[in-house]
């Protein structure tokens, strides 16, 4: 079981859907280009994004023509997803209640089931089991993190802050460590990690939103009153024209049913 499946992922996000949708990144283009032909889908191929969020992930591949089933136990992270719209031309993902344990779908039915910035929420074994369930044959799996790029020094002083938040250590050592549990799984093969560059352009206030979108940032007024001002100062000694930039590693991992 992951370290962090008991500690009510669905419930904790809760009143954060609208920090998340405007304040976190988005994911690299080359990574998805990777994805997108590393698992040969095609228009009309289905992916199973598990654990959608507010759907950032799940639009990515729908504006490719992929046709995108969102799994997301939280009903608010959920309704803001849908409340989004594909371009013109391009599918809409379909949003549905379920986790990566149970998503409800038929035996066989994906082309590619997806975890991004999700899988370490979930009971690892269980989750696998499922996706394995799910994927047609030949299918693929691939799990999708943006993590802090700790050798950019705006990053670090940002990442300095956040780490000093309750529960930040135990979380964000988890997530760290969570692919591993598909290069290793016995289920799937050809398994292999790649990392891709991202950068994400802020100002104060997508600064301090991008922070206090984590579900464990600080909630109580003496805590968030902290955190905001070690957050300005970041601000104040790095910005240039009024944005700094976050770098981030965003690591993909992908293996073959």
């Amino acid at each position: 079981m992951s370290d962090l499946s008991g500690s009510n992922p669905t419930g904790r996000f809760t009143g954060l859907a609208e920090l998340y949708a405007e304040h976190r990144p988005n994911y690299p283009t080359d990574a998805i280009d990777f994805i997108i032909g590393h698992c040969d889908l095609q228009a009309g191929s289905l992916v199973v994004d598990v654990g959608c969020g507010t759907g950032i992930s799940s639009r990515l591949f729908a504006e490719r023509a992929v046709n995108v089933i969102g799994i997301e136990p939280n009903a608010e992270m959920r309704a803001s997803g849908q409340r989004e719209t594909s371009p013109r031309g391009m599918p809409q993902p379909v949003y549905r209640d379920g986790t990566a344990e149970a998503t409800g779908l038929d035996d066989g039915v994906a082309d590619a089931v997806l975890a991004a910035q999700a899988f370490h929420w979930f009971e690892v074994q269980p989750a696998l089991q499922e996706f394995h369930r799910i994927l047609k044959p030949e299918g693929w799996v691939v799990l999708m993190w943006n993590e802090r790029d700790q050798r950019d020094e705006v990053t670090a002083a940002y990442g300095a802050v956040i780490r000093a938040f309750p529960n930040a250590a135990g979380i964000e050592g988890s997530r760290g460590q969570a692919g591993s549990a598909l290069l290793e799984s016995t289920l799937f093969e050809k398994a292999q990690r790649l990392a891709f560059i991202n950068k994400q352009p802020l100002d104060e206030a997508g600064l301090l939103g991008r922070a206090f979108s984590a579900s464990y940032a600080p909630k109580d007024p003496s805590g968030v009153e902290k955190a905001t001002a070690a957050l300005r100062e970041v601000f104040r000694r790095f910005q240039k024209d009024g944005q700094v930039t976050l770098v981030y590693e965003t690591s993909v991992y992908v293996a073959q049913k």
